[in-house]
């Protein structure tokens, strides 16, 4: 099956509805496609952590109130599998998960996962996670509107291609993402 809607168009959508929320973000190419749509200094931009983006912003999630958005992608969601377990168990309410499955590993040349076998909608509703999945525009709209506007622990599913958009570096060093974005932490 053939899905209409790539990461890229996916996080562009995404950061239509987010306004003071705070923001981490997957490795690699995620992270650039998000400074890129819309860079600000809620945004976590994850260099080199692997599966971790689920793991720190459910970290957050648990020491303020403000609404906290993971983005990750299904290779990072399978290599630390532990974390939906763990975030269905002890989130406050007010994290969203933003899954991207497009069954690919894209930051390293799109790569298959193994995805196709595991679907990460059903893992994440038996770990007690209130989840949608989302296969198009319309649907991602609505699930946006619906989850970002009330209190709760969600995963949001959203099927995908595998397409890295062509788009620069991250023109901000590792100690300016963690700075900029620690102060924008105390300010909450």
């Amino acid at each position: 099956m053939e899905f209409e809607l790539t990461r890229y168009d996916a996080i562009k959508i995404l950061m239509e509805y987010v306004t003071d929320e705070i923001v981490v973000c997957n490795i690699g190419i995620p992270s650039k496609e998000l400074f890129k749509i819309k860079d600000r200094e809620k945004n976590f931009y994850m260099l080199g952590s692997m599966g971790l983006s689920s793991s720190i912003g459910h970290g957050i999630s648990l020491s303020i109130e403000k609404k906290v958005i993971a983005i990750d992608g299904d290779g990072s969601v399978l290599m630390n599998m532990g974390s939906l377990a763990t975030i269905g168990k002890t989130t406050e309410k007010n994290f969203l998960l933003f899954i991207v499955d497009n069954c690919a590993y894209g930051s390293t040349g799109n790569q298959k996962t193994h995805s196709s076998c595991t679907d990460l909608y059903q893992v994440s509703k038996a770990c007690a996670i209130d989840s949608i999945l989302v296969i198009n525009e319309i649907e991602l709209r609505n699930a946006l509107k619906k989850v970002l506007n009330e209190r709760g622990t969600n995963v949001i599913l959203v099927k995908a291609r595998a397409h890295n958009e062509n788009v620069p570096n991250i023109t901000l060093v590792p100690t300016e993402i963690k700075h900029r974005f620690m102060n924008s932490l105390k300010k909450e």
